[in-house]
């Protein structure tokens, strides 16, 4: 494998981005080998820059969706900013951005006056609610679409909803971004022409959302919130060893349930029993079942149970925290952590997933604020007194 087999090499990709959703859509074309110009603010950068220092004083978010990128400081509202912009428009193949609502356009940045003056140009627009209807010009952040996609409302215990413990709308809105300007690259292809892709957060929930919202059709009642198991197959979800570690087991159907309860519960009359002869009603007898299953772990720990499980062929994970995933041995033995470089030296860095078996990923360093600012200017024509001037009026 070798950079060349990139299947984004050659390709350049302008985003004023900031936060989750953006960045994380132009990472992973920058894993495939574009170049990526991020466009920061003077000063202060991606917001997202600031919102911890827990990877040796860098920002957990930040690391994660930002390696392999170009930083371009510049104040997109200075008197000298959309000359620099043109000259930046010209060579690039993807404008992305995931400004407030109305923010790009109000910069002469929307596709349509884009698109007459750089036709082959693939513009994507990330916003929470989308470009019309009435929420338009609400302000979205992740855990505010969990909460009008409907998914606080099927997640958490039956007493209080939980948020998902990443940022799910961000990231769902990320990868949908990512795939569809895939989709328009080949279809420029095909055409010479560019196109606009526009990704609204709420909907990409929606999507994701659609197997609770068909299991309320029809004013049907939805799916209840059921903690860590799963709220209408039983058992499916986690139950305690007795040395106290959670071990995450599932059925998917009756033949899992009989082999379960012979090899696993050690209770082979079970799996006849009337009162749990369907997923439906073992649903309705959680707990009856629970105790059951509590009981038959309560004299091993964790190893004898999984163990067993896995002797019977029982679907079954640990209950990991984030330490046990940094060592787990599954990753490693696969070799999927790499380091990149950082303002704060080495990290490590999982390889991303799903790539072509020929494709060798693009991982270089998280960049420093404005790092790349003045090799920008320069390969655009900037003269070194010109790139002076603009830092001396704090364009860049």
């Amino acid at each position: 494998m070798t950079a060349a087999s990139r299947p984004l090499d050659g390709i350049t990709v302008l985003s004023l981005e900031h936060a989750i959703a953006a960045p994380f859509c132009t990472r992973q074309l920058a894993d495939l080998g574009a170049r990526v110009i991020k466009i920061e603010r003077p000063g202060t950068g991606d917001f997202a820059r600031g919102y911890d220092g827990r990877v040796k004083g860098l920002s957990s978010h930040f690391v994660w969706t930002n390696r392999s990128k170009e930083s371009l400081t510049l104040d997109v509202k200075h008197a000298e900013a959309p000359t620099v912009l043109v000259r930046l428009l010209r060579q690039a193949d993807i404008l992305v951005q995931n400004l407030a609502p109305g923010a790009a356009a109000r910069l002469g940045l929307s596709f349509e006056v884009l698109h007459e003056e750089y036709p082959r140009l693939i513009v994507c627009d990330i916003s929470g609610y989308g470009d019309s209807g009435p929420y338009r010009d609400k302000k979205a952040y992740d855990l505010l679409i969990q909460s009008e996609s409907g998914f606080l409302s099927v997640t958490g215990t039956r007493d209080e909803p939980s948020k998902a413990g990443c940022s799910i709308a961000d990231i769902s809105a990320g990868m949908y971004a990512y795939s569809n300007i895939l989709a328009a690259l080949i279809q420029r292809g095909k055409t010479g022409a560019g196109s606009r892709v526009e990704v609204s957060m709420l909907e990409t929930m929606a999507e994701w959302m659609g197997y609770p919202l068909y299991y309320a059709f029809d004013d049907a009642s939805p799916p209840p919130r059921s903690g860590a198991a799963h709220a209408t197959i039983y058992p499916y979800g986690p139950f305690a060893a007795g040395d106290g570690k959670v071990v995450m087991l599932g059925l998917q159907n009756e033949r899992e349930w009989a082999t379960f309860c012979e090899k696993v519960l050690l209770r082979a009359e079970l799996a006849s029993d009337p009162r749990y002869a369907s997923n439906s009603r073992r649903t309705a007898a959680r707990e009856e079942i629970r105790a059951l299953v509590e009981q038959a772990f309560g004299g091993l720990d964790i190893e004898q149970v999984t163990a067993r499980l896995d002797a019977a062929g029982i679907a079954n994970a640990r209950v990991n925290d984030m330490h046990e995933l940094w060592l787990h041995p599954q990753l490693r033995a696969r070799r999927r952590w790499v380091e990149v470089g950082s303002p704060a030296g080495p990290l490590a860095a999982l390889l991303p997933p799903g790539l072509p078996s020929n494709v060798l990923p693009r991982m270089d360093a998280v960049p420093a604020l404005g790092q790349h600012t003045r090799s920008i200017l320069a390969e655009l024509g900037y003269a070194p007194c010109e790139i002076a001037r603009l830092e001396a009026t704090h364009a860049v």
